[in-house]
């Protein structure tokens, strides 16, 4: 009825740094510092993603280096006190890499960035391949949407199938996101629909409404 929701392929990013699991700790150092990025997809065979690596994955050698008494405890986890000794990335990685298909729409991917407590998700295809990597940043690109183009399909796309009859009577602006809804409808029954749907279209951060019964709409 309304906009395809935008899905991960739209925004994520497809060239993408990784490292195999042989790479050693300098390489990934210098990955991350070549790429300006905080972690590593890890790869086997044809490119399936197997972990990711990331600065937290490296910092507990650091933590060893001037005392290694002192450092092993503070480490809190016996998956630190492993790392803290590793020199490949297959051993220094996060696995089973949280990851997130092409398709999934990027409500989805938000809501496995949050669960899983991450910032960033390789994302793969039917067989595992890495495809891209996807960001907070990159999900929140919608919100960069043009205002004309969030009206347009809140007109085309909600008010003229809700209200089809009084679609000429209802006003549609948008500035900053911020969607503000004026006129007569047909049926305010349907009133807490509309919300619930223009508050769904990507790009808006907010609704305001201001919809009551036309007196000669039956």
């Amino acid at each position: 009825m309304y906009g395809t929701p935008h899905i991960v392929s739209d925004v994520m990013t497809q060239t993408v740094a990784s490292v195999g699991r042989w790479a050693s700790f300098k390489v990934i150092v210098g990955m991350m510092q070549e790429w300006g990025v905080s972690a590593l997809p890890v790869l086997e065979g044809e490119g399936r993603v197997v972990g990711v690596v990331s600065e937290a994955d490296l910092l507990p050698t650091e933590e060893l280096r001037d005392s290694p008494e002192e450092g092993y405890a503070l480490l809190r986890r016996p998956a630190d006190v492993a790392k803290a000794g590793a020199v490949t990335a297959g051993d220094l990685m996060s696995s089973p890499a949280i990851t997130v298909r092409a398709n999934a729409t990027l409500s989805e991917a938000a809501r496995i960035m949050a669960r899983e407590k991450v910032k960033r998700l390789p994302v793969v295809d039917e067989a595992g391949l890495l495809a891209g990597i996807v960001s907070r940043t990159d999900l929140l690109k919608v919100f960069l949407r043009d205002d004309q183009d969030i009206a347009e399909e809140i007109r085309h796309e909600i008010m003229s199938y809700l209200f089809p009859l009084t679609t000429s009577a209802i006003q549609v602006d948008v500035h900053d996101g911020v969607a503000t809804l004026t006129g007569q409808v047909q049926d305010t029954a349907l009133v807490p629909v509309a919300a619930r749907l223009v508050r769904a279209v990507e790009g808006v951060v907010d609704v305001e409404f201001d919809l009551t019964r036309g007196a000669n709409v039956r």
